[in-house]
Order: structure tokens, then sequence, then C-alpha cells
């Protein structure tokens, strides 16, 4: 995916408003890019030393023991489980720019959320969120929308999403079969829900094209 960063650091700058501090929701998802462009544009913005945050939703999946006694266990990264009330909290106290606020991050080789593990500070003006679900247009995840001060969303074509989220699995050591059961199976159904009920973007960006 070709993404002008030069472009996207232009439509916050154009944004911004003083030194208030500004939330940027990047949306897509799973395996369109997401979390990649945030590190790029953390990057290309100065990173920390500027001000720059990122503030990835994956940290509030919910506990796999949670998902266990509720039988969803296969159903992880759906809507359904990650607790929005508790994002929506920190999104707000971010939002609030009154105090330092600790949010949780999800560990991938544990597949569990570390709490309290990156500070959004006050030297913190800009905060990249990112995230599959930000911009869903379902209950209770309308209530992230008024949060966001410019919403990117990121387009990708299902069998490009495919292709990913497959060789992610393999990347984890599944074999062949079982990623690709995985990523047919719960993954893609997640992307096309991302697809299909994400709304409100200010600017969606597809391979190649920026706009």
């Amino acid at each position: 995916m070709t993404i002008d960063l030069d472009h996207i650091a232009s439509l916050i700058a154009n944004r911004r408003s003083g030194n208030s501090r500004m939330i940027v929701a990047i949306a897509g998802a799973p395996a369109s890019g997401k979390s990649t462009l945030s590190e790029r544009l953390h990057h290309h913005l100065g990173g920390d030393e500027a001000g720059v945050a990122i503030f990835p939703m994956d940290g509030f999946h919910f506990d796999d023991a949670i998902l266990r006694d509720r039988g969803d266990l296969a159903r992880k990264g759906a809507p359904h489980t990650f607790d929005v009330g508790g994002f929506a909290r920190y999104l707000a106290a971010i939002r609030e720019d009154g105090e330092d606020v600790f949010v949780p991050v999800f560990d991938r080789k544990l597949e569990l959320s570390r709490g309290s593990a990156r500070c959004i500070g006050q030297r913190h003006r800009l905060v990249l969120v990112e995230g599959n679900y930000l911009l869903l247009n379902q209950a209770p995840w309308q209530q992230l929308a008024p949060l966001f001060d410019l919403k990117l969303f990121l387009d990708v074509p299902v069998a490009v999403l495919e292709q990913r989220l497959i060789q992610r699995w393999l990347d984890h050591g599944f074999d062949s079969e079982t990623a690709t059961r995985r990523a047919l199976e719960n993954d893609i159904p997640n992307a096309r829900v991302v697809q299909s009920q994400s709304v409100g973007a200010d600017h969606i960006f597809q391979p190649g094209i920026t706009s």
C-alpha cells in the first residue's frame, strides 16, 4: 500500500488548533496496515520527542478467561470481544487533557493485555488511535466518533486481506490448514464488518490512491 505520509501530515496540520491535544483515528480491517501506518506516521511526525503518541485499540481485548466463559474465545477479535466502555473512558480522559493517562497495550506473544503499559502524557499533543472498529456504526462503538478530531480509514481489497491474514497466522507458527481456517472463519468475517459498517471517515485511503 502506497500512502503519502506528507499528505497525511498536512491533513493533520490543517485540523490542528494551537497547542490543544488532537486525536486522530486510523481505522481499517484486520491486516489493512493500521499499525504499520501508525508507526510510520509516528516516526514521520517526530515521534515521542515531538509530542506524538500511539494508542492502540487492541489493548482492550477481553481476557481469554472471560471469552472462554462466554463461549467467545474462537471469535476473539470480533466487535463484541472488546471492552468498548473501558476504551471509551480512556479516550475521554485523553480528550480531557487533564493529566497523564496510562493505557493498556496488547502483547501478541502472550495473547493478553498488559495494563498501564504506555503513558499518554501532557507532552503528547497528537495521539494516533489505531483499531479495527473505531468508526463502526453500531452500538456501543458509535460513542467513539465524537472523541476524534480527524478520522482516517484504510480500504484494502478482501483478497489482499486474506493473503495477509493467512501469512500472519503462518508467521505465528501455525500450519497452512490452521492458518487458513483462522483467517477465513474469524478474521475475514470481522474484516467484512469493518468494511461494510464503518462510517464517517474524513479521508479514505486505498492501495496506491490518496484522497
